[in-house]
């Protein structure tokens, strides 16, 4: 029962600005610890998602974003935002917390859009200048490819593609994400 309520709280991760409770499939039976440290200064801001691994809480979701910004001392907030069914669907959009995990470099959050309750969110590599990242949590039922903009072309997303393949996951389950031209 304790595993069934943890998974529906991992809606909580980083995208989770759509609803629906459904977890996909284990792309990775063997996730790996983050490999680099993160400096919050640098991570902090606007993210686009590339390409996910589909889950419930996302069916439908394109344009997909995430921004961080500093709420306090060790504290982040989250602003995850999604358009429903399309690039000109309704914009919808979900509010949350998180907080650094001691001992991670920074690479390790726990997240929560609901009160006391917290998932994994784990920058499990990123590029040195912080153009893109790629985000987990220990289930390998999560993956999120992000980047600073929104459509940084094939080659860059590949390359993502190809990293993530090199940390143990599946990458034929990725669902590219629809994004807007850069403005």
């Amino acid at each position: 029962m304790m595993k069934k309520i943890l998974a529906l709280l991992l809606l909580a991760l980083p995208l989770a600005a759509c609803s629906t409770l459904e977890a996909g499939p284990v792309g990775n039976t063997a996730v790996p610890q983050p490999a680099k440290a993160v400096d919050l200064d640098r991570y902090l801001g606007r993210w686009y998602e590339l390409a996910r691994y589909e889950a419930g809480f996302q069916k439908g979701c394109e344009g997909v974003t995430a921004d961080y910004s500093l709420s306090g001392p060790g504290q982040i907030k989250v602003l995850n935002s999604c358009r429903k069914n399309g690039l000109g669907g309704k914009l919808t959009s979900a509010t949350g917390k998180a907080k650094i995990v001691e001992g991670s470099g920074n690479a390790k959050l726990r997240v929560s859009f609901f009160g006391p309750f917290y998932g994994d969110y784990w920058v499990l590599d990123r590029a040195d200048d912080y153009s893109w990242a790629i985000v987990g949590e220990p289930s390998g039922r999560y993956l999120w490819l992000l980047h600073r903009q929104p459509k940084p072309g094939e080659v860059a997303l590949d390359a993502m593609k190809q990293r993530a393949a090199t940390l143990g996951y599946d990458v034929n389950l990725l669902r590219v994400t629809q994004q807007p031209a850069a403005s």
